[in-house]
């Protein structure tokens, strides 16, 4: 049943007491507070923030948006809001964005489940983004430049100077990332290729970070953890891969090319050893069959990526049998040293050029793995003089 249902006009909207749902009041208030009770500063920044005052309960809010009350939770729910019952305390914004949403379901662009998708990644991903500016980006800038200064007489300006161009930017690297993922897309060759995938997954995990976090100060542990993201995050960007997610001493990342994902993780290995503060690093990957949801990635080829960082040597690389095919299917690595000798000889013979690879590979001994019976390991190393 939609809203209007219900009546019609402000008074039907009061004497209506729906049940509690997630909406949208987790603006940097606790869960549940009270809006008569919060600071002055902190609804002038939310005001400015939103660039709209509180004008709804999330009832008001639904009606106004034509939207029933139960989509409008679950868009709300979605997009991680937090439960604030019925307090007045949406805006206008609120309403145009269940508006565009119930639109989109509407005029069959998307289903009512692809929306609610579209709204939890949405909320999933600007979230982390969130927290990270404030922690990390406005918590460094609002430092008091003079004594007698308060954090959050600075706070306010500089929130007001910033916004438009952080959101710009925003904008920007979105439609820049949309652009390369439509082009990933496009490029499968069939029409299951576009969800189910084949590409090369790896995990690169730090080796005794559980010890590390029992000897390490908070500060000096957080600050070893953004390092490795950071690096890590550049030399999959640089090299032409996409990072799937960050877990702290964690990567995973993707890429279309098995020899791309090989080289990014050589350098990864080759660029922490060289950083005397940095643990040592393993790297598990494989190449198959991949499900793409809402970023991430799953199915038995991450599960089998993940198992062989588990048990790769420190400072490492081991990839599955399939990996390695496809690294000498496509000429970056030769099946056998035995073989690459061969087809050296034989080349020096008739007078030609010797093949060049990148990469070597070596079988290491067979091993049953949880969940994915025996594998064949290969430990994977770069070819003598090749950078």
């Amino acid at each position: 049943m939609s809203v209007e249902d219900t009546g019609s006009g402000t008074d039907a909207v009061d004497r209506v007491e729906p049940p509690p749902l997630s909406a949208s009041l987790d603006r940097g208030e606790p869960h549940g507070v009270d809006v008569g009770e919060e600071d002055p500063l902190a609804l002038r920044l939310e005001g400015l923030i939103l660039g709209a005052e509180r004008r709804y309960t999330p009832f008001q809010a639904a009606r106004s948006a034509g939207v029933s009350m139960e989509l409008a939770s679950r868009f709300w729910r979605a997009m991680g809001f937090a439960d604030i019952g019925q307090a007045k305390a949406l805006t206008e914004a609120d309403v145009l964005a269940l508006r565009r949403l119930a639109g989109l379901v509407e005029a069959g662009l998307l289903s009512e489940a692809m929306a609610v998708q579209v709204a939890r990644s949405t909320g999933q991903t600007t979230a982390r983004l969130a927290e990270w500016q404030i922690d990390s980006f406005l918590e460094g800038l609002t430092e008091p430049p003079e004594p007698g200064m308060t954090r959050t007489e600075v706070t306010y300006p500089l929130v007001e100077l910033l916004l438009p161009e952080l959101e710009e930017f925003l904008v920007y690297v979105w439609r820049r990332q949309l652009a390369a993922a439509t082009g990933r897309v496009v490029q499968a060759a069939d029409d299951e290729e576009m969800v189910d995938r084949r590409l090369a997954v790896c995990f690169a995990d730090l080796v005794g970070f559980t010890r590390l976090t029992r000897r390490m100060e908070e500060e000096e542990l957080g600050e070893l953890v953004e390092a490795f993201e950071t690096t890590a995050a550049d030399l999959v960007a640089a090299n032409g891969g996409r990072l799937i997610k960050t877990l702290g001493d964690e990567v995973l990342y993707a890429t279309d090319d098995a020899g791309v994902a090989a080289e990014i993780a050589l350098r990864l290995i080759e660029t922490m050893a060289n950083d005397e503060t940095m643990p040592e690093l393993r790297v598990g990957m494989a190449f198959g069959t991949v499900t793409t949801r809402m970023g991430d990635v799953f199915g038995s080829t991450v599960n089998l990526a993940s198992r062989l960082t588990s048990i790769a040597p420190k400072d490492a690389v081991l990839v599955d049998g399939a990996f390695a095919e496809e690294l000498t299917r496509t000429g970056e690595a030769p099946a056998s040293e035995a073989e690459a000798a061969e087809a050296a000889a034989a080349a020096e013979k008739e007078g030609e050029e010797p093949p060049t690879y990148r990469f070597a590979l070596q079988p290491m001994w067979q091993r049953p793995v949880r969940g994915l019976g025996v594998v064949q390991p290969w430990l994977l190393t770069r070819r003598p003089g090749k950078p």
